[in-house]
This record gives C-alpha cells, structure tokens and sequence, in this order.
C-alpha cells in the first residue's frame, strides 16, 4: 500500500507491503501534519512563531514534540561548532527566502542556544529569536509518521518526504541519489535498512547564478552568507532529524568526517558534479 500527500513543502510517501495499513497511513500522515502546524514559520499561528515573537518577553509553554526538536537542534548546533544554527531566520527573511512576519530591523537576534528551559513544557529566550527549523523539521516528521505506523502495527515500510527518507522494519530498498551533473540521472548508491537517509543538491538551479538556501551561520560578511555548491551531499543516519540536519554541517564543512558525525552515528556521502 502507498499513499502521497503534499506537506512540509514537498510530496511526502508512506509506504508499506501490509495492505490493512490505511488507517495507520492516516494517523502517520496527522502526525505530519502536526508537526508542521507546530514548527512552520511561515505559519504566523504556528508555537515557532509565537517563540519567535514572544519568547524574550515571556514563557512560553511549548507541545512536547516542540520541546524534544529543540533540544536536538541545540545538541547539534554544540557539537557542530555553531555550523548547524536554527537562529539564521532574519537571514533567510532578509533574502526573501521566508516570509516578514517579524521586524527585524529593530533587533540584534538570538540563536537555538539562547533557548532556555523553564521546565520541559516552557520556555523562554534571553535574547529575541527568529528560529527556522526548516533544516530539521521536516527530518523530525519523518521520525514521527514512523514512530506511529509502528505503534499501530505496521512492521516495515518507508516514509519519503522529498528526499528525506526513513526506512523501517524488515524493508531493504535500494537508494538512488539524482546525478548533479544531470538530474534527471540517478545513481545506484546501495541499499538501506532500518536507517535514514537525506539529500540536498540544487538539481535544477541555474548553476551559473546559484545560491543555495542553506545560510552560513559562521560568515562574517555578506559575500560569504549563502554556500554555493553544485555538488550531491547525503547523510545516512539511525534518524531522519540526524541525517536532515546534518547535511547542513556537511554541505557547509566539506568534511566527510566532521568529528559530530560519529557522535550521532552518520555517514556522510558526497557526489561531485
């Protein structure tokens, strides 16, 4: 059985070979939908933007699934030495990338690691925050479509949303990476079982003018904000959040063996163009 739904900006897959698995398929897909309710920034009602708005004035009492995202993005934003930052949203809005629903010319912002923890379900910021989590996000509901279609039966399958993909069970699948020099080619990389894999290339940018929408958190001037790559980079990792935020310490370090890899058992694979 397979089902497709447009959500988190892209198609996302769920499939599975057990054919009672329309129910389970649904609430996976609500579990989607969920977190893209919670952490959109392009959703002014979403919990991210009421942080990003409000968090510096007051606590906020925050969904668990929101709370658990947040502490991953700052253990990875630690252990990458600052190179994965969920703090570059003013950057992004500033380039067009997300919408202006914050002014962000009266502020010196924040990142992920002025988040503090009242308690687990309440936070607040030292410093105004604008937040993008869409270097994770989508990653996260990956892991959590999985997490349900596990509680409610289904013992193997995939769930693909737009190159994040998460395999689980007994299911082996062959993964194909599109080739960068020509993207409607796709490379036969090997198989993967029970494991996450994420890919990000921009296949069909005009390369001679390309910039990508991965911001360096790092730069200390404009010219040097936006990576510009033409090459493929994957991570394959236990967990879709993992391998969805660490492509972001891949594409900007160049180091297939950036010492945060191995912490959080990733591979980093990259194709040249």
């Amino acid at each position: 059985m397979k089902r497709c739904k447009p959500l988190m900006g892209t198609f996302v897959e769920i499939s599975t070979k057990q054919d009672n698995a329309g129910e389970a398929i649904e609430l996976a897909f609500s579990a989607i939908e969920k977190v893209q309710s919670l952490m959109s920034f392009h959703d002014q009602h979403s919990e991210l933007s009421i942080i990003n708005r409000e968090a510096h004035i007051r606590t906020i009492p925050i969904d668990p699934w929101t709370s658990q995202i947040i502490h991953i993005a700052q253990d990875i934003h630690q252990h990458s030495d600052g190179l994965f930052n969920c703090g570059i949203g003013h950057r992004l809005v500033t380039a067009g990338l997300l919408p202006s629903h914050i002014d962000i010319s009266n502020h010196s912002f924040g990142g992920i690691e002025d988040i503090c923890f009242i308690e687990e379900s309440c936070v607040r910021s030292t410093l105004p925050l604008c937040l993008d989590l869409g270097g994770i996000a989508k990653g996260f509901a990956v892991d959590m479509a999985v997490h349900v279609l596990t509680m409610n039966g289904i013992d193997s399958g995939s769930v693909n949303a737009g190159g994040d993909m998460r395999i689980f069970g007994h299911e082996v699948q062959t993964i194909h990476i599109r080739n960068p020099q020509a993207p409607s080619d796709v490379i036969e990389i090997g198989s993967l079982a029970n494991g996450a894999i994420a890919t990000s290339g921009l296949y069909f940018s005009n390369r001679d003018h390309a910039q990508s929408h991965i911001i360096n958190p790092l730069a200390s001037n404009d010219s040097e904000i936006h990576s510009v790559f033409s090459e493929s980079f994957s991570i394959v990792a236990n967990e879709c959040v993992y391998a969805d935020a660490l492509t972001k310490v891949l594409i900007l370090s160049k180091q297939l063996h950036h010492p945060c890899f191995k912490r959080y058992q990733a591979q980093a694979i990259r194709i040249a163009a």
